[in-house]
């Protein structure tokens, strides 16, 4: 995935752990794929790298996933690592909403990328108080699941839009072709 690249190869990173969400609140409502089949495409996304690596973390944990949940665990589980908290410069503008953001930043830096044709660089003026940040330049990849959910449920081609594994596992398993 180029993104991923891109940010492991920018912030130097050792590793970039990839989390599945388990039950996402802002989605409490709607039809969202199961955890096995999220967790069959992150592993299939995340594969080929060695400096990838998936966790279960939110699989495991019952009720609604918050961010703020898997970066106390991980700031257990990993007290001297400098965490990085990736998000796109759309999910930054929306980060004051989230549950404890300034809990968030305690314990992890952002490292935002540009998204949706908006300018990572241009965020900087939307950063909380006190944020710690990086702003990483990444290959252009404006390709929402949004999108793709929404190609598979019209029958069109998401070749190209994802990686050839995760298409594989989307056909085979039928995901989003009904709304």
């Amino acid at each position: 995935m180029s993104v991923a690249t891109d940010l492991a190869d920018h912030l130097a990173l050792d590793s970039l752990l990839w989390i599945p969400a388990g039950s996402p609140p802002h989605k409490a409502g709607t039809s969202v794929s199961a955890p096995g089949a999220r967790l069959a495409m992150v592993r299939a996304a995340a594969s080929g790298d060695p400096r990838f690596d998936v966790s279960t973390l939110e699989l495991e944990r019952p009720g609604a996933s918050y961010t703020v949940d898997t970066v106390r665990a991980l700031r257990g589980e990993l007290p001297d690592a400098e965490l990085y908290l990736v998000l796109g410069v759309d999910q930054l503008a929306l980060f004051e909403t989230w549950r404890e953001p300034e809990v968030i930043l305690e314990h992890a830096r952002l490292a935002v990328m540009d998204r949706d044709g908006r300018s990572a660089a241009d965020a900087a003026r939307c950063l909380p108080d006190g944020a710690r940040a990086v702003l990483v330049p990444v290959r252009r990849v404006d390709v929402s699941s949004t999108e793709v959910r929404r190609r598979v449920r019209e029958g069109r081609s998401i070749t190209g839009l994802v990686p050839e594994s995760v298409r594989t596992i989307i056909e085979r398993e039928r995901l989003y072709s009904e709304a």
